[in-house]
């Protein structure tokens, strides 16, 4: 068994065996990828996936046929508009997504399409509210962590000096 990759005990060999005889063994079950993991395979483009996340991938692919089409497919493509710059692509990626799309994908379709212009502007201009975003969340983040402990005076020190 350790000539085909086996790195377990003879100890933990032994138990199981004596499970199986009697009766009261658990079935060895595969390991099943997380969804944020599988999330992540999904939107990393595929140069950038190893050989063996990819053939993971497939395999879940090919286990789950919603993912094949609707999601990961569909996902890309969105990731590639957004890294890209491609909101010129957006309304047929809307019309494929509406006809193939699982249900969730339906609803996030719905949201694009209530602000159609502002999104296809946020996917096409090159300006962006990142920073300010950013900036926003840090300042609320050091406020829920200085809450009750500090004064007004050392949080705005803490602000202002990018601490």
């Amino acid at each position: 068994m350790q000539a085909r990759g086996y790195d377990g005990s003879r100890q933990a060999d032994r138990k199981h065996l004596a499970a199986l005889h009697a009766g009261t063994a658990e079935p060895v079950r595969a390991a099943i990828p997380s969804p944020r993991k599988i999330t992540s395979w999904i939107m990393r483009p595929r140069e950038t996936l190893t050989e063996s996340r990819d053939e993971r991938l497939l395999h879940v692919r090919l286990a789950c046929p919603d993912i094949t089409r609707g999601a990961c497919d569909l996902a890309r493509a969105f990731a590639d508009m957004v890294r890209h710059q491609r909101g010129h692509l957006l309304l047929e990626w809307i019309r494929q997504a509406e006809q193939d799309a699982p249900k969730p994908m339906k609803g996030f379709v719905g949201f694009l399409r209530q602000d159609l212009d502002a999104v296809t502007a946020g996917l096409t201009l090159s300006w962006s509210s990142g920073v300010v975003e950013g900036h926003v969340n840090r300042v609320k983040t050091l406020k829920r962590a200085m809450y009750g402990r500090a004064s007004f005076r050392l949080l705005r020190i803490r602000i202002l000096t990018r601490s």
